[in-house]
């Protein structure tokens, strides 16, 4: 669900919103700093774990282990491409199928590891303009394919706090009674979506100038379901990977929680934060090095080969791609 937008002037009684003129350099300041600040926590958490353990970690992992995750981080990004071919048919463009599928994945290895402004957004824009498509098209395809992956996202969050929440540390507000009321809100969002798709007689919204088209309910269910088996599949790699004692809800549900961290904290590739929300949350019991060493082949694995493949595509399509009409 995305914006276009509307060729109206405000109200005349009303008037316009105009930013401050020192604030994006000031916003500009504030997340540099602020991402200076997490990479010295990092750095100086560095010094203090026993690499030769991570390392040993690593080593121990047997071929099959190694080759099962790397299976489930390929369906993963292929499954998560399929969200663009969801919003082909949703905003009615042209497009070759394999060029949106390669767009997808190319797209999603840059946002996983440089952001979404980066990889989601100003990536994926300027791929599509450069097959022809028009800003307008593209914010809708933007709007839909994040809202994919939202949705799938809210119903299985929502079901882990409500049926299995994590045992949170000492000292911490949020209890069980709170992560229920959470998880009931999310799926409560999702559903909502889902109803809405399906019930309303209006296909298309104005919201404060912008025009909001809806999908079919069918559309919004195989959404749902197309980004619920993607984290699932995300999980499946990490758990895969992780010490035996832990259990698959238990990696579904860190890896959900270290996900949104990495959203609120805006840091690329969520540096750092993955691995502090699974410190946090998993050791101890779990011991830290083989913790570590889970989630640094999990990163080499669903971070770094995507992101090498994915630059040759784009390198593909700079030098080779011609604009088209779609």
């Amino acid at each position: 669900m995305a914006s276009e937008a509307a060729p109206t002037a405000p109200p005349a009684h009303r008037v316009p919103f105009t930013r401050r003129p020192w604030w994006p350099a000031l916003s500009r300041s504030a997340s540099a700093v602020f991402l200076a600040l997490v990479l010295w926590l990092v750095l100086r958490y560095a010094r203090t774990v026993k690499w030769g353990d991570v390392a040993a970690a690593i080593g121990d992992y047997s071929a099959t282990t190694l080759v099962a995750a790397a299976g489930l981080a390929i369906a993963s990004h292929a499954l998560y491409a399929t969200f663009d071919l969801l919003s082909r048919r949703y905003t009615g463009h042209k497009l070759p199928a394999w060029r949106v599928l390669a767009t997808a994945f190319t797209s999603y290895a840059f946002n996983l590891n440089f952001g979404s402004l980066v990889g989601g957004v100003a990536l994926r824009a300027r791929l599509y303009s450069r097959q022809g498509l028009s800003a307008a098209r593209i914010s809708r395809i933007v709007g839909f394919s994040m809202l994919t992956n939202w949705l799938g996202y809210f119903v299985l969050a929502g079901v882990c706090c409500l049926w299995q929440p994590l045992a949170v540390p000492e000292g911490w507000s949020l209890g069980a009674g709170a992560l229920q009321v959470l998880g009931a809100a999310l799926i409560a969002v999702a559903a909502g979506y889902v109803a809405l798709c399906f019930a309303s007689p209006r296909r298309s919204f104005a919201v404060r100038g912008h025009h909001l088209h809806l999908p079919s309910g069918r559309a919004a269910l195989l959404q749902l379901a197309l980004s619920a088996l993607n984290w699932g599949l995300i999980g499946a790699t990490v758990y895969t990977l992780l010490p035996p004692q832990v259990d698959y809800a238990a990696a579904l549900t860190t890896l959900l929680a270290a996900a949104v961290a990495g959203v609120v904290t805006h840091v690329p590739g969520g540096l750092g934060v993955l691995e502090a929300v699974f410190l946090t949350l998993l050791s101890p019991p779990v011991a830290e090095s083989p913790l570590l060493a889970a989630l640094l082949v999990y990163r080499a694995l669903y971070y770094l080969v995507p992101l090498a493949l994915a630059a040759l595509l784009y390198l593909g399509f700079e030098l080779r791609l011609k604009p088209s009409s779609g």
